[in-house]
């Protein structure tokens, strides 16, 4: 038991540590960090899982240098992990689990910020602003630093006030979506890693035959329509709503073009290399969205429909 929970911890304080002092590859290491305390909460039970989650954080805290939003963006990674294994157990649909796992962390995050601004002085929009400007500096340097040309440096610190002003306007959606597309694709990675261990894994159904409920279209209209509406605050709630959806709809894409990789019985390499390239294509993941939207009329994958 003493040894399953030091591995774990090992295992997930390595990841932190890629995710935070390895440029680029410690972006895709981040999305890894759930999966270690979502198998371990499930092997060695409720308890032992939040002391190595609390462990972990502590880990995270010091090499973090103190408490900070990528504290609490790293602590939220470890609670889709800790909130997946709690969920498993309930044997929910796969609709209940991600979006229950992701409202625990964007509120537990909400209110982790409230509680930094109140002990700070600072309001929860400074701090968040702030941290959006500090982060994009950083950007710019490692572009910098990756031999960038110096006119396009140029042009991108002069756009930096408006990019900030963007990304502080969608930072809701922003959360939401990453939080959602984590716990997404950590119950996709878990599967085959709880099954070859003999752990309990929910039975979830064919997930590339889900399809977002039919209501969803109106919400995405109406968050659409919202941006023509002469109003600030209306049109930011309708972006911010539409991002959201459009993530939920990017969920119903992919389901579609795994079916057709099953269907044509795609090699494994040749799927991780598509799947890599909808990842960094813009233009492809727009694709993937639209696939998934209009799904709703066209039916790709003719469900419900026997084949003639």
């Amino acid at each position: 038991m003493v040894k399953d929970l030091f591995t774990g911890v090992l295992i997930t304080s390595l990841i932190f540590f890629i995710s935070v002092f390895i440029p680029i590859i410690g972006f895709v290491a981040a999305l890894f960090i759930p999966l270690p305390i979502l198998f371990y909460r499930l092997k060695l039970g409720r308890m032992n899982g939040l002391i190595m989650a609390v462990i972990a954080s502590v880990i995270m805290v010091t090499l973090i240098g103190g408490i900070s939003i990528d504290v609490i963006f790293f602590a939220g990674l470890l609670l889709i992990g800790f909130m997946l294994g709690e969920l498993f157990e309930l044997n929910l649909s796969i609709e209940q689990t991600t979006l229950i796992a992701s409202g625990s962390v964007v509120l537990s995050g909400l209110i982790s910020l409230i509680i930094s601004s109140l002990l700070t002085g600072e309001g929860v929009f400074a701090i968040v602003s702030g941290y959006v400007a500090k982060n994009l500096e950083l950007t710019l340097v490692l572009y910098q630093s990756m031999g960038m040309s110096p006119e396009n440096v140029q042009l991108i610190s002069q756009s930096l006030d408006k990019i900030q002003q963007v990304l502080v306007t969608i930072i809701p959606a922003l959360v939401s979506a990453s939080t959602l597309f984590v716990a997404w694709i950590s119950i996709l990675l878990a599967k085959p890693v709880l099954i070859s261990r003999s752990l309990y894994y929910p039975d979830f159904g064919p997930l590339n035959l889900w399809k977002a409920p039919e209501y969803l279209v109106w919400g995405v209209i109406g968050c659409g329509l919202s941006l023509f509406v002469p109003l600030t605050a209306i049109k930011v709630i309708g972006l911010n709503g539409l991002l959201i959806l459009l993530t939920v709809y990017f969920f119903q894409g992919i389901a579609i073009v795994s079916f057709y990789f099953d269907k044509k019985r795609l090699p494994r390499f040749v799927r991780v290399f598509l799947y890599t390239l909808i990842a960094l294509q813009q233009l492809i993941l727009i694709a993937v969205i639209g696939l998934g939207f209009f799904d709703l009329w066209i039916n790709f994958r003719r469900l419900g429909k026997q084949a003639g």
